[in-house]
């Protein structure tokens, strides 16, 4: 009797959890593999079966493939180099440094800026001729420059923002977790005469792992969410040059309205998601080292 009491005041406590997951978390993945499989309703016009066509459509499509490689692209820059400045941020403002509150302030404020607040500041650093970069490359010769404009600049100049943006986020995961490491480990290691550089390679990078772990799941789901600098920068131009896979989404279902490719679009972003989490805990997940 006692036993399915406490069941049922266990199922009772998860009970609100299940059904905001359930609400938001399966049903829209379900019923957007499920509208994958139809066509678009039009009018009076219902939704009819048409099986695997939207997913061909999706193959055969440039722009799809576009979008893939330039996010492929982003997320191979953005995801390590953000997270190996957010590790060198957090061994710099760890140590006693002067003024360490306003470093940690200063390298964490981008972070909780808006978007829209960080849209127009880079937009003001990368304005053709009175940009402050062009304005600090103009007596070099090397003015003039259309940062967001030129298809060979554009995504690098998104792929810049984001890394200035999301560093200091995942900054603040690896600074929790240094201050969880054991003094005393670093000093026997010093004791034994490691040098820094032996400590930090031997001692806490694998103390750190499975913050690099969490930090690198989440920037991977960063790196193929972004859509708001896209609209608000270059809204995926020019010639689709920062066109990444949720803006392609965004645009297909409701500048487009063709719901049915969206969703077929929104299940391979979810498969190519789900994919490298599974490498992700595949290959990480062996090197950590759990207390």
């Amino acid at each position: 009797m006692k036993v399915s009491r406490n069941a049922a005041v266990s199922a009772l406590l998860l009970l609100p959890a299940a059904v905001l997951l359930i609400a938001f978390t399966f049903y829209p993945t379900v019923a957007t593999l499920i509208d994958s499989l139809h066509s678009t309703p039009r009018g009076r016009r219902p939704a009819t079966f048409v099986g695997l066509e939207n997913f061909e459509t999706m193959i055969a499509d440039p722009i799809f493939r576009r979008a893939m490689v330039n996010n492929m692209l982003y997320a191979l820059v953005t995801i390590p180099v953000s997270m190996g400045l957010a590790l060198a941020m957090a061994l710099l403002v760890n140590a006693r440094i002067a003024g360490r509150g306003f470093v940690r302030l200063a390298y964490f404020t981008p972070t909780i800026l808006p978007m829209i607040a960080v849209a127009n500041i880079w937009m003001f650093f990368y304005a053709p001729d009175y940009g402050l970069i062009d304005q600090f490359l103009r007596p070099f010769g090397l003015g003039g420059n259309n940062w967001l404009g030129s298809p060979g600049t554009a995504l690098w100049a998104l792929i810049v923002i984001t890394i200035w943006k999301m560093a200091g986020f995942f900054m603040i995961f690896y600074l929790a977790a240094l201050q969880q490491i054991p003094p005393t480990l670093l000093e026997a290691a010093a004791l034994e005469g490691a040098s820094y550089w032996q400590r930090l390679r031997r001692v806490v990078l694998p103390l750190l792992m499975p913050t690099t772990l969490f930090i690198s799941v989440n920037a991977v789901i960063e790196a193929f969410r972004l859509v708001d600098h896209v609209i608000a920068l270059t809204r995926g131009g020019p010639n689709n040059s920062t066109q990444l896979l949720l803006h392609y989404i965004y645009q297909v279902a409701f500048n487009f309205w063709d719901t049915a490719y969206a969703a077929a679009l929104s299940v391979a972003l979810l498969a190519i998601l789900a994919l490298i989490a599974l490498v992700q805990f595949g290959v990480l997940d062996k090197r950590i080292h759990y207390r």
